[in-house]
């Protein structure tokens, strides 16, 4: 008897786990798909998630059919700061951040230690703002966190700073890394290695924001309605992801080297609405600061077509320029692949 219970019990923990594991994807019908998953009812489901609420592991929210359930919030603040000279990341960090984590594998309170430090110290330099908050909202599942600055907007700031066609234009450049306003203090990789860190990772700032998700090859740009003042850096990350640091960094380095000299760059950004790739201005404005990169690697996911004049800039000119970069070209359709070669056999 004894066995059967502890056999029951057993079984009982595993279905919870499988729960909490995938309430976040089924919020509104994860009794269904536990049920499916393990071969029982709905109702034996339910006693479960009942069981979940009762321990707070779970919160749930509407009636009946229209019940959703997600993670409870084992931590959830929100902490406002007055952005002056004598406020400090590593400060913030220590008092709020790091006690807030809790225990966490070492490889996520790492990565969490330098997206935090990285992005909180760009809005006390450069938001040139009143005030900055921090959101921390962590549980079973995932810990999300979020920097709010009433600042001018990183991309407004990029833009005018740098002289571009407009914030989209500034996300293009994030998008390259080694991007900065002041080169005599930052390096210009923290948004760029932060942002692929993270199983996801959002900059909100004005007219458009900048969206990445872990495993995707590229950077999103998203239009926004209402254009808002000051900044928003929002990352989110599994609380046993087996990420490292040093992966990350290695994607980006050379076999031989130290130092950030590897880049991808999404070539459709440098499209506007139903324009073609057609003119060198385009491709100029593509080709801006990736000489600082020793491989250079053009991404043409969604690019139908490039012209002759596009391609020769690239592929050709530039690279007569630059011989000690390299080019690669990633994702090419028939039509596209035609285009480079046509332009590098003509050198």
């Amino acid at each position: 008897m004894r066995r059967q219970m502890t056999k029951v019990r057993s079984r009982g923990e595993q279905i919870r786990r499988f729960i909490v594991s995938h309430v976040q994807e089924h919020p509104t019908d994860i009794a269904k798909f536990t049920a499916g998953h393990f071969g029982i009812t709905r109702q034996a489901v339910n006693k479960h998630l009942q069981q979940l609420v009762e321990e707070c592991a779970l919160v749930s929210d509407g009636k009946t059919r229209n019940r959703a359930y997600r993670l409870y919030p084992l931590v959830q603040w929100l902490k406002e700061h007055e952005l002056n000279d004598s406020l400090a990341e590593d400060i913030v960090w220590r008092s709020d951040v790091e006690p807030s984590l809790g225990m966490l594998p070492e490889n996520v309170f790492e990565i969490w230690h330098y997206g935090f430090t990285e992005m909180f110290n760009n809005a006390i330099d450069h938001a040139k703002g009143s005030s900055v908050e921090v959101l921390l909202r962590k549980n079973a599942a995932v810990t999300e966190l979020a920097i709010i600055d009433n600042g001018i907007g990183i991309f407004r700031k990029i833009q005018s700073e740098l002289g571009l066609m407009d914030e989209r234009h500034a996300i293009l450049e994030l998008s390259k890394g080694k991007l900065t306003t002041d080169p005599a203090n930052h390096t210009g990789e923290g948004i760029f290695f932060t942002s692929r860190m993270f199983d996801a990772f959002d900059i909100v700032s004005g007219g458009v924001a900048f969206s990445h998700t872990f495993g995707d090859a590229e950077d999103w740009i998203l239009e926004r309605a209402r254009p808002e003042s000051g900044t928003m850096v929002w990352m989110k990350l599994n609380n046993h992801t087996s990420r490292t640091i040093r992966k990350v960094f290695d994607q980006f380095t050379s076999d031989d080297e130290f130092g950030f000299t590897k880049t991808v760059v999404p070539v459709r950004r440098a499209q506007y609405g139903n324009d073609k790739l057609v003119s060198r201005s385009q491709a100029k404005r593509l080709l801006a600061r990736v000489d600082r990169f020793k491989t250079v690697i053009f991404d043409f996911t969604e690019v139908d077509y490039i012209g002759q004049a596009f391609a020769d800039e690239v592929f050709r000119v530039f690279a007569s320029r630059h011989p000690e970069v390299e080019l690669i070209a990633m994702k090419a359709n028939p039509s596209v692949k035609r285009m480079i070669q046509r332009a590098t056999s003509s050198t």
